[in-house]
């Protein structure tokens, strides 16, 4: 009775792979032929009988169930994901198996997705379709997680859709993957234009310097987005009012990278906005301290040192700022802005004085303090019309000032003022 058993259980599992076998004959024929129903009703009879299958025939399985699937996909951001995850399992299976017979069309055919998702992905987000563009890119993560750079992208339009909650989580997994987005990039100055344009390749920048097009070929790596992405979970829980997490965040951050800049700017940016601008300037003036030729960092130096109410500080780190770039514009307004500012003063107490004679002296003398006032912030808004002479606040102060002075510079700047505001 047992051999009989064995060998009619034998011929069971022999006529349920024959007819496993033909179902899978008739997927890859009506692929062939691009008759994608018959395909899919082929490999719905194979699926039953698919765990009894050996893994050359699995592979086989799931190699044309994705391309059943990725036939039909569409808009359809579930079924993409269905296909790559059928060209994944094939490959996978194979990968186990020690096979290689549908790895590198599976691989080929998940790639040509891949590019379908990132290439809709860009065109919504062109559209201002931020929504849209994150899902893709975090699909296109999803499909080949080794690419985590779809991921970082997914988070930065979610962000731009407002979906926090999203953006929070993409990030949190950006974090926990230790994500730098550090790249090594491979550059040349295009010999006909002078700019500097980056290559897919070593080999291919090299060539294009080889045949005379490029000079100058650099090496160049970029900076990490470990910074940012701290920052951005920073402000992502600012916006929903748990501040605690916010500064936690970038203090946990720093433990890996104490003196990164980006790191040390994200949290003053975070104390910024939490309104505890002492604590702001204190690691601004570290970040300066670290890198003291760097005129943007002098600058936020100044703007945090006025909203303190200390000037004379302010004035200091601005001229800093003017001494390393001489064409700072916003520093440039922003010391007129300070210098002005004494004019209140002065005009309180011109105001507050009466008709004596040591009244009107006192008056005389404050209005050449006025005038000096006048004299030493006309440098500072020149300057700034230099490097941008569509100002208008600028070239306005500066038509006042002149009226002030009796300076024949006033009519001109009437005239500027007047062009760019349409004539009115």
């Amino acid at each position: 009775m047992k051999t009989k058993f064995i060998v009619v259980l034998f011929l069971a599992v022999s006529a349920i792979g024959f007819s496993q076998k033909q179902a899978l004959k008739a997927a890859a024929k009506a692929l062939k032929s691009g008759n994608m129903d018959v395909a899919s009703d082929a490999l719905k009879a194979a699926e039953g009988q698919l765990d009894m299958a050996d893994e050359k025939m699995k592979a086989q399985f799931y190699f044309f169930k994705g391309q059943v699937l990725a036939s039909s996909s569409g808009e359809s951001l579930e079924k993409v994901e269905a296909a790559a995850d059928a060209y994944n399992k094939s490959i996978e299976i194979e990968k186990t198996a020690g096979g290689s017979k549908y790895t590198a069309d599976a691989s080929q055919k998940l790639q040509l997705l891949r590019q379908a998702l990132i290439e809709n992905a860009i065109k919504d987000q062109n559209a201002k379709n931020y929504k849209g563009a994150a899902e893709k890119l975090y699909l296109g993560y999803k499909t080949n997680k080794a690419d985590t750079t779809y991921l970082y992208y997914a988070a930065g339009n979610s962000v731009n859709a407002k979906d926090y909650d999203k953006a929070l989580l993409y990030y949190k997994e950006l974090k926990e993957l230790n994500f730098s987005g550090i790249k090594t990039e491979f550059v040349a100055t295009d010999k006909a234009t002078g700019k500097v344009e980056p290559f897919d390749s070593k080999l291919i920048r090299d060539a294009s310097v080889k045949s005379g097009s490029y000079i100058k070929p650099e090496t160049r790596t970029s900076e990490s987005k470990k910074g940012e992405i701290a920052k951005n979970i920073a402000l992502i829980y600012m916006s929903q009012g748990k501040d605690e997490e916010a500064v936690a965040a970038i203090s946990d951050a720093k433990k890996e990278n104490p003196n990164d800049a980006a790191l040390m700017q994200a949290e003053a940016d975070v104390y910024y906005k939490l309104g505890n601008i002492a604590k702001y300037k204190e690691i601004m003036e570290q970040i300066v301290a670290n890198d003291p030729e760097n005129p943007d960092l002098l600058y936020n130096l100044g703007v945090s040192a006025s909203r303190l109410g200390d000037n004379d500080q302010a004035l200091g780190y601005y001229k800093k700022a003017l001494e390393l770039k001489p064409d700072y514009t916003a520093a440039q307004i922003n010391i007129a802005s300070i210098i002005l500012g004494g004019e209140t003063k002065i005009v309180d107490e011109m105001n507050g004085l009466g008709t004596s004679s040591k009244d009107n002296k006192r008056y005389e003398e404050l209005k050449v303090e006025r005038q000096n006032i006048y004299i030493n912030a006309v440098p500072y808004l020149e300057g700034a019309l230099k490097s941008k002479p569509d100002n208008v606040e600028a070239i306005r102060t500066l038509m006042n000032i002149y009226y002030q002075l009796d300076n024949p510079k006033a009519d001109e700047m009437k005239s500027k003022l007047k062009a760019l505001e349409g004539g009115n």
